[in-house]
């Protein structure tokens, strides 16, 4: 009996050491500082690119057609029976990715539609049924990886063409009388496609070396007939994962609402909010999508394009506000950049080639500098050099207020030419200004620089 009792305590003993291992490892997988190291390159590189491309490039008006038009499955495929980019060229794709100042990519895998831009083994539904023939994924990951741009996937979590995800309120057949809609769901299984989903994660997370982002899309739970986290095994799909990547940082569209539950980041769509936004009065990372236009996938009609330079504007902005950029192409059916995508992005990279400092590793400003009108701030906390994008520029002067005794020195970003400034006390006359006590005034060229968005750099004490 008495060897019972100790054989009993020693297998409870190593059940708690086990347990409190296991409960230990989890809580520093899911600690500040271990989120933080995972997500260091994120948050210095500040800019990424989208890539919307599938069977909707082929209709050309909106990545939601089939939802749209209210395609049946037989309209909707013919277009996988045409489907032939035979322009396609990722290195091409990567190479003005590169230029344009692009850190990362982050490429629809699958979206909505259901359609695998893989040679995924667990549907026919692929690009390698199509008259292309052939995989593009690992051709596209090698070619950006090759550039040294790091590498992120898209997931969507609906589905419109698996036969076992239920027809709900985003779905294309869902019917005009929802009363209907329990008996078109009588067959369907979405434990099936919650296994069916986890099978292709599995390979994409195993066939494609390091994948450094997952961005899931998407849960809609509020209302009628929409899907919540159980319905995706929200949890069960973040801890495959981090087991098969654990270095990957994953988006917040899961449907769980702390980040407590494995998430890291948030992705506000199509808006710039107001500051850095906030779970629980805390700052949490985040990452705006923004599109060119206003479709996600190839619209060839559409015409309220962004210029370049609201497109740089967007980039100071995400980044003034602790944000990321995560900017859209579309690409069209010949797997080719629509023009206008291409002549946006050479834009950028021509004002990245001399700006990017001002981009990566930069941030919201210390609260003790203020900005000037019609200006945008960005600080690097490591080199402690504050830039000041000039949205409109001044006639002579910039002015900063309270900014004695701040700056050792300053200059052009573009040319690195020095800019003068002042700081001691002047009483106006009727050619100058008073200057204040705390102030500073920049002498600024009356021409402006010929770049979309100057930025001043300010090397601080």
């Amino acid at each position: 009996m008495r060897k019972i009792i100790i054989y009993t305590l020693l297998c409870l003993s190593f059940t708690y050491q086990q347990t409190n291992a296991i409960n230990t490892s989890k809580r520093e997988s899911d600690s500040p500082i271990n989120r933080t190291e995972r997500m260091a390159w994120w948050t210095h590189d500040r800019f990424g690119l989208f890539i919307h491309w599938g069977l909707y490039a082929m209709p050309a008006r909106h990545e939601w057609v089939k939802r749209r038009e209210k395609m049946s499955d037989e309209h909707y495929n013919r277009y996988k029976d045409y489907f032939n980019p035979d322009l396609y060229n990722p290195k091409e794709w990567a190479r003005i990715a590169k230029a344009a100042g692009i850190k990362y990519m982050v490429f629809t895998t699958k979206h909505h539609d259901g359609f695998c831009m893989w040679d995924s083994k667990y549907t026919d539904y692929k690009i390698t049924n199509t008259p292309y023939k052939k995989d593009i994924l690992k051709p596209l990951v090698n070619a950006f990886r090759n550039e040294g741009i790091r590498i992120g996937f898209y997931y969507s979590l609906l589905d419109w063409h698996h036969p076992d995800f239920t027809i709900d309120r985003n779905h294309p057949q869902m019917p005009q009388n929802p009363q209907t809609l329990k008996e078109l769901n009588k067959n369907r299984d979405m434990a099936k496609y919650r296994e069916y989903m986890k099978n292709q994660l599995t390979e994409l997370l195993t066939e494609f070396g390091q994948i450094d982002e997952l961005f899931m899309d998407y849960t809609y739970a509020e209302g009628e007939n929409g899907k919540t986290s159980k319905d995706w095994d929200a949890e069960g799909i973040i801890k495959l994962v981090r087991k098969l990547q654990p270095q990957i940082i994953i988006n917040n569209r899961l449907g769980l609402s702390s980040n407590s539950q494995g998430w890291d980041y948030i992705t506000p769509e199509q808006f710039m909010p107001q500051q850095w936004p906030t779970i629980n009065n805390q700052r949490v990372p985040w990452e705006t999508c923004q599109t060119f236009s206003g479709s996600w996938g190839y619209n060839r009609d559409e015409s309220n394009w962004k210029s370049v330079h609201q497109l740089i504007v967007m980039l100071a902005e995400t980044v003034s506000k602790g944000g990321n950029l995560l900017l859209n192409v579309g690409p069209t059916a010949r797997g080719v950049f629509d023009e206008r995508a291409i002549e946006r992005l050479n834009g950028l990279a021509h004002w990245m080639r001399f700006h990017g400092n001002a981009i990566y590793g930069c941030t919201v400003a210390p609260t003790e500098y203020s900005c000037p009108n019609n200006c945008i701030l960005t600080y690097n906390p490591t080199t402690k050099r504050l830039y000041i994008h000039v949205l409109e520029w001044p006639f002579k002067s910039l002015y900063l207020k309270r900014y004695k005794g701040k700056i050792k020195y300053a200059q052009l970003l573009n040319d690195h030419s020095e800019l003068k400034f002042r700081t001691e006390t002047k009483k106006g006359s009727h050619t100058t200004e008073n200057t204040g006590v705390d102030d500073v005034i920049i002498t600024l060229p009356v021409e402006r620089p010929n770049v979309e968005v100057p930025v001043i750099e300010l090397i601080l004490e």
